[in-house]
């Protein structure tokens, strides 16, 4: 490999010719070989857009020499665009701060700017990565404040309208099969009959519940660290640096963001992100519940509950002929699982602040990013591989309710709750139906168990 020698406090260091980034950048991937895990591309376009947006303020101010501004924000919106993701090299395991992936930005940011102005890619000349590109920022405050609007921006564009969308597809199917009468089950076994309908209104009330609870967030994570550089005090950046840049950056991304209101809490320790986690793991565990069932509902098709059958999507055995599998709803249970993990890692991250900073940022960062990722692109695919398919057994789901001992409940009002087990109790000795075993015993008379019953399609 070509290498070009590139210095920073320590001394020179080589790095590949054709890198935009430097020594620093070089350094950390060489001490932190531990994952392969990078940054998503959700927080790099974050990361990009503070930077340009940090060029254009200090150019305002008087603080950035005009005639190197204007390259410093070009390279940042290429990085914001993502035509430099090649440069970001650096392992998500790293220094607790994230200095290295801030310093991987300002490195590619000043060499793609240094190639603008002289045509030489990297180095430190006309454009400075720590004098210009981090100009009155620390990693301290620019990581923090990246995480929030990576996050933010991946709910509010990709994991919510997924999420609506489901939750409509839910609401279609519960008008579809409200007409559906099933039986209905608690502690796994036979309970009174409900209409599928309801059951597919229950799944679709859960998702509305979630998205609720992760719009809360927003408010929590609208809220930016910007400006407090080092450990909260504002040290070396203008007093008007932050408001100029989140007014920025709100005006670009169309999401209204605001300077921390504290600016040790908002470095010091990260509970908007672990608050976030949470209400991704309470969606998580909304979507294992609704896909267990469906699956459990599909079960089958002839020796299991079959009262729905979902969408044939391939074999699902390479030893047993014409079996199908519940395939989408395995992968749902799988990612929401995976979900509730990074939560763990998440909520743990955010025991990392001691004193002014929080030393497990890019743990909390790649895990919640993660999460807003997968749980955007599997609630897409459970709903359009899914939900949309979704057939009722209309059949089935008579011939279950007719068989099932959980209809002497409702001969209750008549006899009572003791003779009522007494005829349940003789139904299961003898294989016959509730209504059989009434009508044979002359208990009630079929104008009587007509009129009990009727209530089952009543409710």
């Amino acid at each position: 490999m070509k290498t070009r020698p590139e210095k920073d406090a320590l001394g020179t260091v080589l790095v590949p010719v054709d890198a935009y980034y430097g020594a620093q950048t070089q350094r950390a991937v060489e001490n932190f070989p531990v994952s392969g895990l990078r940054f998503s591309r959700s927080f790099l376009e974050a990361l990009g857009l503070v930077k340009k947006c940090a060029a254009m303020v200090n150019e305002t101010l008087g603080l950035l020499d005009p005639a190197l501004a204007p390259a410093i924000v070009r390279a940042a919106r290429e990085v914001a665009d993502g035509k430099l993701d090649d440069q970001f090299v650096l392992d998500v395991f790293q220094t607790g701060s994230g200095t290295s992936t801030n310093m991987n930005a300002n490195e590619v940011i000043a060499g793609r700017a240094n190639e603008i102005l002289t045509g030489r890619r990297g180095g430190k000349s006309p454009v400075h990565p720590n004098d210009h590109v981090n100009l009155g920022q620390s990693s301290n405050d620019v990581i923090p404040s990246v995480l929030h609007i990576a996050a933010l921006g991946a709910i509010r564009r990709n994991l919510l309208p997924a999420l609506e969308s489901l939750r409509d597809s839910l609401r279609q199917k519960s008008e579809e099969f409200r007409d559906v009468l099933k039986i209905g089950r608690t502690h796994l076994q036979d309970a009174v009959p409900v209409p599928l309908g309801r059951e597919f209104g229950g799944y679709a009330r859960q998702i509305d519940l979630a998205i609720e609870r992760i719009k809360r967030t927003g408010e929590s994570l609208a809220e930016l660290a910007l400006g407090g550089t080092a450990v909260g005090t504002g040290l070396n950046t203008h007093p008007e640096f932050a408001a100029r840049v989140i007014e920025i950056l709100s005006r670009e991304t169309g999401i209204e963001f605001r300077e921390a209101a504290d600016h040790f809490e908002a470095q010091a320790a990260q509970d908007a992100a672990v608050e976030a986690g949470g209400a991704l793991r309470g969606l998580a565990v909304a979507l294992i519940k609704i896909a267990n069932d469906l699956r459990w509902l599909a079960s089958g098709p002839r020796c299991g509950l079959g009262e729905i059958a979902l969408p044939a999507l391939q074999p699902g055995s390479s030893i047993m002929p014409g079996k199908v599998n519940p395939v989408i709803p395995e992968v749902v249970i799988q990612v929401a699982a995976h979900v509730m993990g990074n939560d763990l890692a998440i909520s743990y991250g955010g025991q990392g602040g001691y004193f002014e900073l929080n030393t497990m940022l890019p743990l909390i960062a790649h895990h919640l990013l993660q999460s807003i990722e997968l749980l955007s692109s599997v609630t897409d695919l459970f709903r359009t591989k899914c939900i949309r398919g979704i057939v009722a057994r209309r059949e089935e789901c008579s011939r279950k309710i007719e068989q099932s001992l959980a209809l002497a409940t409702y001969l209750v009002p008549r006899l009572g709750y003791d003779q009522s087990c007494a005829v349940s109790q003789e139904a299961f000795r003898t294989g016959k139906t509730i209504r059989e075993v009434v009508l044979e015993g002359r208990i009630l008379s079929p104008e009587e168990v007509e009129e009990l019953f009727r209530d089952i399609r009543a409710r």
